[in-house]
C-alpha cells in the first residue's frame, strides 16, 4: 500500500487561533479566575473545571501563553457573544475614506464646472477623497493650461475644507488632482457617525426600527458628454 505524503490541510489556518475550554484545556494547572472577576490562585486544571461545572458555567483559556495559562470561570456562550458585538461596534465606528472620482474635460463649460464643484464638497464634506482627472483627447493635448485652470480654480472653491494630497500632474493624456477633507472635517463625519449609532441604540432599546445608515449619493462623477464625443486623434 502506498504511503506517500500526508495531505496539508490548509482549514486550520484559516480558522485562526481557537479558544479551548473545558475538557481541552488539557495542561495539568492553570491560574483561575472566578466569574466575579476575584483572582483564586493556581489549581489543579481538574479542579478548576469541578468548580466552573458546579456553578454551570465553563472554564476558559483566556491567556495560553501564561505559565501557568490563565482561566476564567464564566458562561462562554455569552462571552462569545459579547465578543462578536463588541467587534461589530468596532467596525461600525471605523471611519473609512473612499476616493470619489470627478471627470472633467478641459472644455468643460464654466456651468457644470461650478456643478462638479458643489458635488465634490458634498462628497468631502462626507469624509471622502476626491480625485478630479481632466481627460485630454486628440488635439486639447497640446493646451494643458486649460485643464490647470481647471484644477486651480477647483482647488480655491474647495481650499476651506480639503489639503492637497497631489498637486495638479499630468498621467498621460489626463492631468490629475487629489484632495482630502481637513482634519475638522473628518472629526465632525466621525460625530456624526456615532450620534447616529446612539439613537440606533436607542431606538433598539424603544422596540422601534432603526433609521437605515445614510448611503453615497453616487460613486463618481462622470462628464456628461465623455460618452458621446468621437476621438479627435485623427482631426488634422
Amino acid at each position: 500500500m502506498a504511503t506517500g505524503r500526508p495531505r496539508f490541510d490548509n482549514r486550520q489556518n484559516q480558522r485562526g487561533p481557537q479558544i479551548r475550554i473545558n475538557a481541552r484545556i488539557r495542561v495539568p494547572e492553570v491560574r483561575v479566575v472566578g466569574a466575579d472577576g476575584a483572582m483564586l490562585g493556581i489549581m489543579s486544571t481538574h479542579e478548576a473545571l469541578s468548580m466552573a461545572q458546579q456553578q454551570g458555567l465553563d472554564l476558559v483559556e483566556v491567556n495560553p501563553k501564561a505559565m501557568p495559562p490563565v482561566c476564567k470561570i464564566l458562561d462562554f456562550g455569552k462571552f462569545k457573544y459579547e465578543t462578536a458585538k463588541q467587534a461589530r461596534e468596532a467596525r461600525r465606528k471605523q471611519t473609512v475614506i473612499d476616493i470619489k472620482e470627478v471627470k472633467l474635460r478641459p472644455k468643460t463649460d464654466d456651468h457644470d464646472l461650478n456643478f462638479k464643484s458643489k458635488a465634490a464638497r458634498r462628497f468631502i464634506e462626507s469624509g471622502n477623497k476626491v480625485k478630479f482627472t481632466v481627460r485630454f483627447r486628440g488635439r486639447e493635448i497640446t493646451h494643458p493650461e486649460m485643464a490647470q485652470q481647471q484644477l486651480d480654480w477647483l482647488m480655491g472653491q474647495l481650499e476651506d475644507i480639503t489639503n492637497v494630497e497631489v498637486r495638479p500632474q499630468m498621467e498621460g493624456r489626463t492631468m490629475t488632482l487629489l484632495v482630502a477633507p481637513k482634519p475638522q472635517i473628518l472629526q465632525r463625519v466621525a460625530q456624526q457617525k456615532a450620534q447616529r449609532e446612539r439613537d440606533r441604540q436607542a431606538a433598539i432599546k424603544q422596540g422601534l426600527t432603526p433609521e437605515p445608515e445614510p448611503s453615497a449619493e453616487i460613486d463618481d462623477l462622470d462628464d456628461e458628454d465623455d460618452e458621446d464625443e468621437d476621438d479627435e486623434d485623427d482631426d488634422g
